[in-house]
């Protein structure tokens, strides 16, 4: 993680927020292992996960575990199906991403 990320997290400590990290990639995809990204309740983010759809879905998965009071979520965003194909996308990878919240 950079360490302007750390710094802002350090910063919310006791905020309610999660983070969602890539575990893992295969293929082509929009960010790789590591990247994180935090996401508050209200849909706002800091950083980004890669963007367009793959980061919409990561951004309300980690919404939902916020509101259901999950401690972790782990998901796998498939890029390669076909609303990825009819949205015309560049990517065709995906990625399992992990979810951690706080202070929920």
């Amino acid at each position: 993680m950079e360490r302007a990320f750390i710094d802002y997290l350090k910063q919310r400590e006791g905020e309610k927020l999660a983070v969602a990290t890539i575990l893992q990639t295969h293929g082509h995809t929009p960010r790789k292992a590591g990247t994180s990204m935090v996401v508050y309740p209200n849909g706002q983010i800091f950083g980004t996960i890669g963007g367009g759809r793959a980061e919409n879905e990561i951004r309300l998965s980690a919404m939902d575990a916020l509101d259901k009071k999950e401690a972790f979520r782990r998901i796998f965003v498939d890029l390669n199906d076909d609303v990825s194909v009819k949205e015309g996308m560049v990517c065709g990878g995906n990625m399992d991403v992990w979810i951690r919240t706080q202070n929920i």
